[in-house]
């Protein structure tokens, strides 16, 4: 049977005010990445996350982005290497710990907003993260396919998660269109289900001009702070069921919960 991973972006609530319903695409996803209070997130929406992950035998990766909370980490900042090595490593330490609070462990890192795109391209900070996520131990890295990100980690022998996205429109690259476009993120849902198996099926996503773009992705990434985000994916899920392609997660199956989009 083919499958697929489905990600989403969770844990992002800070002091009370959600930016998505996390409960709900909890019981969809097989993989959240869980923000890890710098772009955005507190410890006990965390926290609540990371519990919510177990109990659903969902993997948990850690979100890391830039310290830019008021810019929701999507603002690029020109980091020292060192200083942004150390703060990946804090990031995933902070949510190490409250996972395990619960019986879970980080699986995989993440990175968030425009610490993601910059590492496409921009060696330096490419190089930083990878010296972070390496200072905490052998966690696989969820990138964008292509770039200095992934040919760095792969030189070092580190694993790989090559990621796709649901939502967003794709230039002829590879690379995203950048949010400030118009037509950056696609709304409709037999448009974003089309999108993920095409991605399931043949490894590949149609760019906006129509080029077929390989990207051979384990993982396929929706949005859970999207207009209608809970039902969009609920309405892949099914779609991918009713094709026969299973959806699981891209690293080792937590050894507890009920599996991801269980009854």
């Amino acid at each position: 049977m083919t499958g697929i991973d489905l990600n989403a972006d969770l844990g992002e609530t800070t002091a009370g005010n959600p930016v998505a319903d996390d409960a709900a695409m909890i019981a969809l996803v097989s993989s959240a990445n869980v923000a890890c209070g710098f772009h955005a997130g507190d410890p006990h929406s965390i926290s609540a996350t990371a519990r919510r992950a177990a109990e659903r035998g969902v993997s948990l990766g850690a979100h890391v982005g830039y310290n830019d909370a008021p810019g929701f980490g999507r603002r690029f900042i020109d980091y020292d290497p060192a200083e942004l090595a150390d703060e990946v490593l804090y990031q995933i330490g902070a949510l190490s710990a409250l996972a395990a609070a619960h019986g879970a462990t980080v699986s995989y890192v993440k990175p968030h907003g425009a610490l993601y795109n910059a590492i496409v391209t921009h060696r330096k900070q490419a190089q930083a993260v990878i010296d972070g996520v390496r200072a905490f131990g052998d966690l696989p890295l969820m990138l964008l396919p292509g770039g200095a990100a992934m040919d760095l980690a792969e030189g070092r022998g580190m694993t790989v998660i090559r990621e796709a996205f649901a939502d967003r429109a794709y230039l002829p690259d590879g690379t995203l269109v950048s949010r400030r476009e118009p037509g950056a993120v696609l709304h409709g849902t037999e448009e974003v289900l089309q999108r993920v198996r095409q991605v399931a099926t043949t490894g590949a996503v149609t760019a906006i001009d129509g080029t077929v773009v390989p990207v051979d992705a384990q993982s396929v990434c929706v949005h859970g702070d999207s207009p209608g985000a809970v039902d969009m994916t609920r309405a892949i899920v099914e779609g991918l069921r009713a094709d026969g392609i299973a959806i699981r997660s891209a690293v080792a199956a937590p050894a507890t919960g009920t599996g991801p989009a269980a009854s």
